[in-house]
């Protein structure tokens, strides 16, 4: 699968589950990392680990599994590393204090539509 409909993937799954303010950046011309970040916040420790459980889920029904999770038992920041898609899921207040936008604003921020 092409890692533009891995991200699509994931953006539908925290949309599913009310991820707020999904963000979606292009590194693949900034970085050997992955081809895209996806950013999104939930607003307690339920609901980052519903997105993060989400993604995994929707991943594993199309037989993608994630290389790396970690961040999953404090559910302040979850990082899952699924080789050329890396999905972070934030409480706000962690997401405000990281601003991995601002990080790699280098990127090009990607509208669904794109996807």
């Amino acid at each position: 699968m092409e890692s533009r409909e891995m991200a699509k993937l994931a953006l539908n799954a925290l949309d599913d589950k009310k991820g707020i303010n999904i963000t979606v950046i292009d590194i693949s011309n900034i970085s050997v990392l992955a081809d895209y970040f996806i950013i999104a916040g939930g607003n307690n420790e339920n609901q980052v680990k519903a997105l993060a459980d989400n993604v995994e889920e929707t991943f594993a029904k199309v037989k993608i599994s994630a290389k790396h999770i970690e961040g999953y038992k404090n559910a302040n920041w979850i990082l899952m590393d699924f080789n050329d898609v890396i999905v972070h899921v934030f409480n706000e207040d962690d997401r405000l204090f990281y601003d991995l936008e601002r990080i790699w604003r280098d990127g090009k921020i990607v509208d669904a539509d794109e996807l």
